[in-house]
């Protein structure tokens, strides 16, 4: 597969796995994939926990759940990100940027403009939508062949001082690596944020998987197979939209924005 065609076709899979292992072959593929990252001066912060037992996988699944529904119940996660969060295409068509959230419970959908709102929190609380979304994201978890724990070494992740940039700036090109090797294995991959989002819950996971003092765990990943056809979730938001290079390009000084680039090549 050309390099560029895994750069234009890798996505974040925000639905259900194939029920199959991901094979200790493909797994080893990826994180060789991981260990080839550049970092500054060949330090090599990243650290990787594989985690495959389902027990672990459940708990990691309930978690994660239970925090979606407390952040979303309480509007911590809308006030967060409400930048992001475009409510129409036209909309999605103009900024290129955030998630379409066009595709809610149908008793919600005629107060989708009111979502950041108070009026709007309330009544998805009283209809179960936080509930409803903890609920999916646990299944989508709990369901996933593999977990992958993203650790930094803390000798190089001290945050205030440079050394914690160029960690945590190589632990970013380590999992693009993972990322664009998961589409030529025909693996999908989805962060798990929410356990972040909520307070304590983030702690669990680490004494869960037993991360030492000198190790700082920064992400977890789900992965496995994909299945022939990928059915939407149901309650989902799309980001397919990219900006165009006008839109984050410049030429020259910042004063100039760069021209003739926005129709993609080959198209």
């Amino acid at each position: 597969m050309e390099l560029l065609d895994a750069i234009r076709r890798r996505k974040t899979t925000n639905g259900a796995f194939l029920p199959d292992a991901v094979s200790e072959e493909h797994q080893r593929i990826l994180l060789e994939a991981a260990g080839r990252a550049p970092s500054q001066l060949n330090s090599q912060p990243w650290r990787f926990v594989v985690i495959e037992d389902r027990g672990t996988i459940a708990d990691i699944a309930r978690i994660s759940g239970e925090s979606m529904t407390e952040v979303m119940s309480n509007g911590t996660f809308f006030e967060r990100y409400k930048p992001y969060f475009r409510f129409s295409q036209a909309e999605m068509d103009e900024k290129r940027s955030g998630m379409l959230f066009d595709k809610l419970p149908a008793a919600l959908r005629p107060f989708t403009g009111q979502v950041f709102t108070k009026r709007g929190q309330k009544l998805m609380n009283a209809l179960g939508v936080p509930k409803t979304l903890g609920a999916e994201n646990r299944k989508l978890v709990a369901g996933s062949p593999l977990l992958l724990g993203v650790m930094l070494d803390r000798g190089e992740y001290r945050p205030g001082q440079l050394s914690s940039f160029y960690s945590v700036f190589s632990m970013g090109a380590a999992m693009e690596n993972i990322w664009l090797t998961t589409v030529e294995l025909g693996i999908g991959i989805q962060f798990i944020s929410f356990p972040m989002e909520s307070p304590g819950r983030w702690e669990e996971i680490v004494r869960m998987l037993g991360v030492p003092d000198d190790l700082e765990l920064m992400a977890v990943y789900r992965l496995g197979y994909l299945p022939p056809e990928q059915r939407r979730p149901a309650i989902d938001w799309t980001s397919s939209q990219r900006r165009l290079a006008s839109q984050y390009v410049f030429r020259e000084t910042c004063a100039t924005q760069q021209q003739g680039w926005d129709a993609p090549l080959g198209g």
